[in-house]
């Protein structure tokens, strides 16, 4: 999930390619917490502020460090000191968008990822994944982990035989890469409540290892327009997806617990 706040406390970047969406304060973010049932928090930083994530972090000091992690956004040049403060304020992850905003570019991932590598972060990447042919060697060249977004986000739709998924149930295949089962709403053209096309992927992705997936809510929905999702339905999504409970609870407890160190 994301975090906004107060523009004047948590000013937006100049990079910035969408607006703070409404209604997205951590206090409006318990209340969809305790209508799921969720315990655990990851705090993703939104696009919104570029690479100062104070509004990231501390969300995640009053969620408390028992119960929330965060992915922040640096670069190469973060020194390495910020690394220590980021890791000791919660921060497991880095996040690379690739979408326009984002603070850096592919040709640069190589660089990012072997800065957070040795402090046993991984590298979240969101991008179009239609490109996932082309960017396969890339992802598969990192020395961490990485967690590719949004059930691959393929912003055409493709069947699971389509080699552009093909090339993501390789990487995950490989075993050092993850995917966040979120933001089915995103891409889809079969729309809800079922997502058809999306579902497909999902399924295929949970069939090839289920031990390297991660659930995400996707809160507040930064780019989804009005009215946004209802994330119970989304939740109840993964039931489909995931019939046998054993699957379900490495997805959403097992897996977490070692992708962000809990």
């Amino acid at each position: 999930m994301h975090v906004y706040g107060p523009s004047e406390r948590y000013p937006v970047a100049v990079t910035s390619p969408s607006p703070v969406p409404r209604n997205s304060s951590l206090s409006a973010y318990r209340e969809v917490q305790a209508r799921l049932g969720l315990g655990r928090t990851v705090v993703v930083q939104p696009t919104a502020y570029g690479i100062d994530n104070a509004c990231t972090l501390d969300a995640v000091a009053e969620l408390g460090l028992g119960s929330a992690r965060a992915v922040v956004a640096v670069t190469p040049e973060t020194s390495e000191d910020e690394l220590l403060r980021l890791h000791a304020a919660g921060a497991r992850g880095a996040r690379a968008f690739m979408l326009g905003g984002g603070p850096v570019a592919w040709e640069r991932l190589p660089d990012l990822a072997a800065r957070v590598a040795p402090h046993g972060w991984h590298v979240q990447l969101q991008f179009d994944g239609g490109e996932m042919l082309e960017r396969e060697r890339l992802i598969q060249s990192l020395p961490c982990p990485v967690v590719i977004d949004h059930v691959g986000r393929f912003h055409e739709p493709v069947p699971p035989d389509a080699p552009s998924v093909r090339a993501l149930l390789r990487l995950l295949e490989g075993g050092r890469t993850w995917v966040k089962l979120s933001s089915p709403y995103g891409v889809s053209r079969s729309g809800p409540p079922g997502y058809a096309d999306v579902s497909a992927i999902a399924r295929a992705l949970i069939a090839t290892a289920s031990d390297r997936l991660v659930w995400g809510s996707n809160w507040p929905h930064p780019n989804a327009p009005e009215p946004k999702p209802d994330e119970a339905p989304l939740l109840d999504l993964l039931t489909e997806w995931a019939p046998e409970m054993t699957t379900r609870q490495a997805i959403l407890v097992t897996n977490p617990t070692k992708l962000y160190d809990f």
